[in-house]
């Protein structure tokens, strides 16, 4: 079984710390509509593509999670998501209990928008809320209001819905620590199930990179942010969340099927401009550019490129995305697929990590502790394999 993403790239207006690919025109949407239907119909056959490699795709595969992201999703129109559904239903077999989100900002959600998603069959929605105070909402350039975070989470639940999740932010030089605290507090009252939580990042040719460049925005503070992010492990393990991803947080059973499978490596399909596709040996992606990705699939092209990812790249991937998890690194795992030497060289590569109190080693698996979540990456990267490791 597989998940599928499919990109939507489209918003009302661009968020100043954005670098996803997105357009604030819809004058394209309903001709990308179209192009999204025929890709996800194309992949039946093998059309002429650009690529030497046919695309991942299995024939009528049973699918258990379709995550619709963006852009904003929630921007369609029903009808759009009519013509996508027919053609992903068309294609694949949806697993009985599969799981369909949708992300959705705050200013689109209104009762009969919820209705009409739950009636199409999605079961849960991810929204954007990213903050309950409003100057922080302004300064972010979000296109919505405080008062409509506080009153899309009574409406989602007054439909019926009983999976979904918020997204927030820290870390931005106006965020205080209790203001912090509010935000979470709020989740908290709002027993919302799930809740992911990102550090502000200055991505290179954001409008928030140039402005502080500018001097026009104040600059991010690295320490604070830490500070931030360590406050809220404390707050969510109080409230009863499981901490099971770096960003992530749910109450007992209500982990994101979909993104777990990021994480657990699992094969997905992307849709859309920009999107994505893993199968643990091979990466594709589809080009980044909304006219032609349309004109390629009016010309019955596949528009994407690929890797093959070497022995080295999997073992390197695999540590990368287990240790983001709460059940951590698996060297039984490393030991059956690469091998008794990885998991020796692991071992000895983590040791100056658990020495610091970085890194907890139980039951044959690498865990990152409280402190150590604060170094993920940085772990990670020290922990990788080189190419030569194979050889």
């Amino acid at each position: 079984m597989a998940g599928i993403y499919i990109h939507i790239p489209f918003c009302k207006q661009a968020c100043n710390y954005c670098n996803f690919h997105f357009s604030t025109s819809l004058k394209l949407k309903d001709e990308l509509i179209a192009a999204l239907a025929k890709e996800i119909l194309l992949t039946q056959t093998t059309p002429a593509t650009t690529s030497t490699i046919s695309p991942l795709i299995i024939d009528k595969e049973e699918i258990e999670t379709l995550y619709f992201g963006g852009g904003t999703p929630s921007i369609l129109s029903i009808g759009d998501l009519e013509i996508l559904f027919a053609a992903l239903q068309e294609r694949f077999v949806f697993k009985d209990s599969i799981e369909i989100t949708l992300e959705a900002n705050p200013d689109d959600i209104t009762a009969q928008k919820l209705a009409l998603w739950k009636q199409a069959g999605i079961n849960r929605l991810s929204v954007g809320i990213q903050s309950f105070i409003e100057d922080e909402l302004v300064w972010m350039n979000r296109a919505h209001t405080a008062a409509e975070s506080l009153k899309c989470i009574d409406e989602i639940k007054e439909a019926g819905f009983t999976d979904f999740s918020v997204d927030l932010i820290y870390g931005s030089p106006l965020l205080s620590n209790e203001d912090w605290k509010r935000n979470v507090d709020m989740v908290i009252s709002k027993n919302i199930p799930h809740i992911s939580c990102y550090a502000l990042t200055v991505e290179p040719k954001t409008a928030l990179d140039k402005m502080i460049t500018q001097h026009k925005k104040a600059p991010v503070d690295a320490e604070k942010q830490a500070e931030q992010f360590l406050l809220l492990m404390q707050w969510m393990h109080a409230a009863g969340y499981e901490h099971y991803e770096i960003s992530n947080f749910a109450k007992p059973t209500m982990r994101s099927k979909h993104n777990s499978s990021y994480w657990l490596g699992k094969k997905y399909y992307g849709f859309g401009p920009a999107a994505h596709a893993f199968d643990g040996k091979r990466r594709q992606w589809n080009i980044a550019n909304n006219a032609l990705y349309i004109q390629s699939l009016k010309n019955n092209i596949l528009p994407f490129e690929e890797e093959i990812l070497t022995s080295t790249q999997q073992l390197n991937e695999y540590i990368m995305t287990s240790l983001r998890t709460m059940e951590g690194l698996d060297l039984n795992f490393i030991k059956e697929k690469f091998g008794d030497k990885k998991v020796i060289d692991l071992k000895a590569g983590s040791e100056k990590w658990k020495a610091g109190g970085k890194i907890l080693v139980a039951d044959e698996k690498l865990i990152l502790t409280r402190e150590g979540k604060l170094f993920a990456d940085g772990i990670a990267a020290d922990l990788f394999f080189n190419a030569d490791s194979f050889s």
